[in-house]
């Protein structure tokens, strides 16, 4: 990794933590200069060093980084991106910060969950370059990525990010204002958190289930095509059968709000629907690093758009 100070047009990434961190080590290898602004540099230094490390030489990383605390007046940027919680005053505080350093012609990508891009826009002095991009946890090593655009966004700025998404080995997908992949996952869990609450399933009953069903097939077809692969009006008659006892809650059942309250952070602490000791949790992580260069392998044996002899070629 090579540590930068001066750059005339770099990526300026803002954020904490393990998704900030990948998606700057997903820049670097693409051969983007960037600037990490985070409030613990040496954090990011040393979770970014470690994901560079890991992967393979045959890749190499021609991108160089800068770590900054705190931005500076001299130094514009091509573009910008950050992840902030799910608030929409921090997002368009974000934004109205970010402004300020930007070249006349440069992109915002924040993400958004669960908010409408045009409510992230609202304070935006150039709302048509702002625009929503959602990753996931590795972001150097998966291939999803969610865009999300609105009729306010410039058709330019789309058209850049779209393109500079396969410069960093993405299949991306474009939505309009608000992003789905949370939207699906909230369904999956709210139906999952009912059957627990209600004594059902367990935990665990509900992890097997997800994992030796649905692992087995989401790296290779996604639901619709699974639909088509097993039998779409079977599929059909079973949701019209089953859809009118799923759950409907629109609050957190009481199992799972007691364990947002008590703090649980999940591996962080130690607490969350399992329990982890720090050997454990060190042993997750590592596990799931891991895995995700596996799984990357796996999916690219199999491309999406097989016509098109893949979508990340």
């Amino acid at each position: 990794m090579q540590e930068k100070k001066v750059d005339s047009k770099p990526i300026l990434l803002l954020g904490s933590g393990g998704l900030s961190y990948s998606i700057a080590v997903c820049l670097l290898h693409a051969g983007h200069d960037i600037h990490v602004c985070t409030p613990d540099a040496e954090a990011a230094k040393t979770a970014i060093a470690l994901y560079l490390s890991e992967m393979s030489e045959e890749v190499p990383c021609s991108g160089q980084i800068t770590f900054l605390q705190v931005l500076s007046s001299n130094i514009f940027y091509e573009g910008a991106m950050a992840i902030t919680e799910e608030d929409a005053d921090s997002k368009k505080r974000t934004v109205a910060m970010i402004e300020n350093y930007l070249l006349p012609d440069a992109f915002i990508a924040i993400n958004t969950e669960s908010i409408g891009l045009d409510a992230v826009q609202a304070a935006a002095k150039h709302p048509e370059r702002v625009i929503g991009l959602n990753w996931t946890e590795p972001a150097h090593t998966t291939r999803f990525l969610e865009i999300i655009k609105n009729s306010c966004t410039s058709s330019a700025v789309y058209q850049r990010v779209e393109a500079l998404s396969m410069q960093w080995s993405k299949d991306a997908y474009t939505v309009e204002n608000f992003g789905v992949r949370s939207r699906l996952l909230s369904a999956l869990i709210r139906e999952a958190s009912y059957l627990v609450e209600n004594g059902y399933a367990s935990v665990e009953d509900i992890d097997r289930a997800c994992r030796n069903d649905a692992g087995y097939y989401l790296p290779f077809a996604g639901n619709f095509r699974y639909m088509d692969l097993m039998g779409t009006y079977a599929y059909g008659m079973v949701m019209k059968d089953l859809n009118p006892d799923l759950s409907t809650e629109t609050s957190l059942p009481g199992f799972f709000k007691a364990i947002v309250e008590e703090g649980a952070l999940g591996i962080e602490n130690g607490r969350g629907f399992y329990s982890y000791t720090q050997d454990e949790a060190a042993y997750w992580r590592n596990m799931f690093r891991e895995y995700s260069y596996q799984i990357e392998k796996v999916i690219d044996k199999y491309p999406f758009n097989y016509k098109q002899n893949g979508t990340h070629s």
